[in-house]
């Protein structure tokens, strides 16, 4: 019997969750849909490693929750059929389980089928029998039949077992599921074609709170037992169960563009099935796998839909908006109409508008726009049931998407894309206009070759030259053109942070117009939003004692994939480590010898050096000395900033290659002072005429735990000290990462933590007014999460714990010839931490700003 579980019960199984979920709201999530669904009373509690799936592969509490109500609106055993390829129980067997385990300890319980070819073949080989195929079948003879029993058995125990140690209930289902008839015996021998599904057992399994394990042996009235291919298995089995997903696990994680390299995304089968068929890459097995699937989806509902990923993936398929690997679907065809009298039943195209806005509010009536519909020349695009309706008015130069309505399904089904996709098929340009608060704002942005952002209202375009933007900002800016598009707030599937493509909704206007006398252009260096690697790495930070080992300490301890494995600090020796929570570190005083061995014994993936300038190569000697050395590190002196052999790589991610860091073994982070410094002055640099000049004022925790009058608090009070006005080092670091000489005046205040720069910019005169340099910022670091560029100058205190950069002010002279730019960054996170931990995400091949909170609000 099952039983509602209870508070208690819930809180134990997600006691692992505690920190890091409730700060995203997930645990209350995951309770709340363990409390509405029933599941065993006796389940234990969430094995860590679940835990650590949960956190690392949902992306949002939206998410979650969306998904979890999608999948518990059927039955249990109608949620999904996953289909698990041999090789994956032989090499990801504990990715695998957890992955299972996962979904068991949320309520969900998928219907597991397992191959066991490759296993299967092994066997034969040891026992010296040539494996056997016609058409891609295994002839099996009596004697493959015992080696395929026995391999079936074995597999099946190891993935139940596995799932056991997981505190999962799993029940092995060997036979009696499938009943089946003789593909041909005289050629296959014994080979099945199933031509029953008993469900009995698989429902007993469920019902009692254990998932059901099967194996694709099929059975015949006289109990012969006859092998069939797993694929097949699998299709019989969501043919009778009608489920919401059927998923196929397999090592190359989806279905791959021969031309391309690429993984497919999304297929439509009713849009894209014929076309895709004459594809010249779609053959052989490709071929039959499509047909396949599309066979056995015109024989269940449209929610039905067969997912082809990695077994890593299998959550981030499930419960996020991106997905993995390769989503199959049936989908609807799309239907053009050119007149109202083409639709045909009215109250569809009704339901379809009153998701508008303006519909809603009232300012507009359904029969008012219809009636202007009359008189204008439109092309609409949509879905058979419109679930999707897109109205684009071509009676101007320029047409105009007038109306782009979705519903909740119409987002998650992707078919908002596949309209898009045919209405630029039929404009080569197009504008519209969208709400700055806009949830799905970065679907926007990312269909779009420009925008221009005014009082609450965003202006795409794409297709158009100079001379077309210009006129058409000229008539937006004045006349405020059209309307918005819906804000679509019923669905929000791109407002999540963990989207690919997209902008933070706190920065406007980020593909900014192209005018003729500023060559703009898009972020030639976009950040890594999501990273491939999901296993734990080691990190060992030598010196950590000062404010930036503490603060990198506190970001490490909340980022899923590091954990701190040394620290060391001579003055610290033998304290426990402070502010860390993963684990009982003690600081120890490793010499160099202490380096080499750990480096030897690969105890450490990434060494951090947070040492005072000129003490770090010894211990880099030391590391690069094991000739097996495949650690990462990362110098946060200033030691290696000016290398010139090329080994070192300089780890500023926003305006350096990210590519050549993520492929770096040795990273050089930047200054504080530098980091905003080229930040402020990097977009401009084809337009500077001179020197620039930065006057830089830091907070005292800049001038490091050391005493001295630069971070002695009373001699600070009501003052300011300049210091080093010429020939400073991060001068010298500036000059030499931007390529030109700047003069910078660094001064210590009173204030704790925060740099502000005001920095003089001579330019060519009346080559840009100031708003076009603002353009010019927001067009080049579009995208980037630690950067916000703001209309006023942004200040210290705004900035003082944040983890990023805020650029504003763009003051041009009357003369037109010098631009004053403000930029302020945290000199112990961004300025520092923050930035080395972007550096190490980027080298291990995590996303970029794992475990960095997204929090600058400035505005402007």
């Amino acid at each position: 019997m099952l039983r509602q579980a209870t508070k208690s019960s819930i809180s134990r199984r997600l006691s692992g969750v505690s920190k890091l979920a409730v700060k995203s709201g997930l645990k209350a999530t995951v309770a709340s849909y363990l409390t509405s669904r029933a599941v065993p009373a006796t389940r234990p509690y969430s094995t860590r490693s679940t835990v650590v799936q949960l956190l690392n592969n949902i992306g949002s509490k939206r998410e979650v929750e969306q998904y979890l109500k999608y999948f518990t609106s059927v039955s249990q055993q109608q949620f999904a059929v996953i289909k698990v390829g041999g090789a994956i129980i032989t090499q990801q067997l504990p990715e695998l389980a957890s992955c299972l385990a996962f979904l068991y300890h949320v309520g969900l319980y998928p219907i597991v089928l397992h191959g066991t070819g490759p296993q299967i073949n092994e066997l034969l080989e040891n026992e010296g029998v040539e494996p056997e195929y016609i058409d891609g079948i295994r002839i099996t003879n009596p004697k493959t039949m015992e080696v395929v029993r026995k391999c079936f058995l074995e597999q099946n125990l190891r993935l139940v077992t596995a799932l056991e140690k997981m505190g999962v209930h799993a029940r092995p289902i060997t036979t009696g599921v499938f009943g089946a008839e003789y593909l041909d015996k005289d050629k296959y021998q014994l080979v099945g074609k199933v031509n029953s599904v008993n469900k009995s057992s698989i429902e007993a399994a469920i019902e009692a709170g254990y998932l059901p394990i099967l194996t694709s042996l099929a059975e015949t009235p006289s109990g012969q037992l006859l092998n069939v291919n797993a694929d097949v298995a699998a299709g019989e089995l969501a043919r009778e169960f009608e489920p919401l997903k059927i998923v196929y696990l397999n090592e190359k994680g989806g279905i791959i563009n021969g031309n391309t390299g690429e993984k497919v995304s999304v297929i439509n089968l009713d849009e894209e099935y014929e076309d895709l068929l004459k594809e010249s890459w779609v053959k052989y097995g490709t071929k039959l796998k499509i047909k396949e699937i599309h066979d056995l989806l015109q024989h269940l509902p449209r929610s039905s839909s067969v997912a082809i990923i990695d077994v890593d993936d299998l959550q981030k398929e499930l419960f996020t908006d991106s997905g993995a690997g390769t989503l199959i679907r049936r989908g609807y065809k799309l239907i053009n109409r050119n007149s109202l009298k083409e639709f045909g039943n009215p109250d569809l195209l009704r339901n379809a508008l009153l998701r508008d806005p303006e519909i809603k509010s009232g300012k507009l009536s359904v029969a008012s726009y219809l009636k202007t519909l009359e008189t204008t020349s439109f092309k609409s695009y949509g879905d058979e049931p419109l679930e999707v309706l897109a109205i684009v008015k071509d009676d101007a130069q320029i047409p105009k998407l007038d109306k782009f309505l979705s519903s909740k399904t119409g987002w998650l089904n992707n078919v908002t894309d596949n309209i898009f996709n045919s209405i630029k098929k039929d404009f080569s340009s197009l504008f519209w206009v969208v709400h700055e608060n806009d949830s799905n704002l970065s679907w926007y942005f990312s269909k779009s070759d420009g925008s221009f952002a005014k009082n609450g209202e965003i202006l795409f375009w794409y297709g158009l030259n100079t001379g077309e933007v210009s006129n058409l900002i000229k008539e937006f800016d004045s006349s405020n053109i059209g309307s918005s598009l819906s804000s679509s707030k019923e669905s929000g599937v791109f407002s999540s942070p963990t989207q690919k493509r997209g902008i933070h909704t706190k920065t406007f206007g980020i593909r900014s117009f192209h005018s003729s006398s500023a060559n703009f252009s898009s972020n030639p260096n976009p950040p890594v939003k999501e990273g491939t690697n999901t296993k734990v790495a080691k990190v060992a930070l030598i010196g950590a004692r000062g404010y930036t080992g503490q603060n990198l300490i506190s970001l490490i301890d909340n980022h899923k994939y590091l954990e701190i494995s040394h620290v060391s600090s001579r003055e610290l020796e033998g304290q426990k480590l402070q502010g860390y929570n993963k684990g009982n570190i003690v600081y120890s005083n490793l010499q160099v010898e202490d380096i080499k061995k750990l480096e030897e014994n690969n105890e450490v993936d990434v060494w951090v050096m947070a040492l005072p300038n000129g003490v770090c190569k010894p211990f880099v000697d030391a590391i690069e000395s094991v000739a097996s050395s495949n650690s990462k590190i990362v110098d946060l002196s200033a030691d290696y900033r000016f290398d010139t052999t090329g080994e070192w790589t300089y780890g500023l991610p926003e305006l350096n290659s990210r590519q050549q860091i993520a492929k770096a073994k040795k990273i050089s982070n930047p200054g504080c002072y530098a980091t905003a410094a080229q930040c402020a002055i990097a977009p401009l640099k084809e337009y500077i005429n001179g020197t620039p000049n930065i006057f830089g004022v830091s907070g005292y925790s800049g001038a490091g735990t050391k005493p001295s009058p630069k971070n002695d608090v009373n001699f600070l009070a009501n003052n300011l000290i300049p210091y080093s006005l010429t020939d400073h080092i991060h001068e010298k670091e500036i000059s030499n990462q931007l390529g030109l000489d700047v003069a910078f005046m660094p001064h210590v205040a009173q204030w704790f933590q925060g740099i502000s720069h005001t920095v003089s910019i001579p330019i060519k005169k009346g080559s840009l007014t100031s708003r076009e340099i603002r353009n010019i910022y927001q067009e080049r670091y579009q995208g980037e999460q630690l950067i916000t560029v703001s209309g006023e100058a942004p200040l210290v205190r705004d900035i003082s714990g944040k983890h990023g950069v805020v650029i504003g002010g763009f003051a041009v002279n009357s003369k037109e010839d010098r631009v004053v730019i403000v930029a302020t960054i945290d000199n112990l996170l961004k300025g520092a931490a923050t930035q080395c931990l972007q550096n190490i995400n980027l080298s291990m091949g995590y996303g970029e700003y794992e475990g960095i909170p997204d929090d600058l609000e400035i505005r402007g």
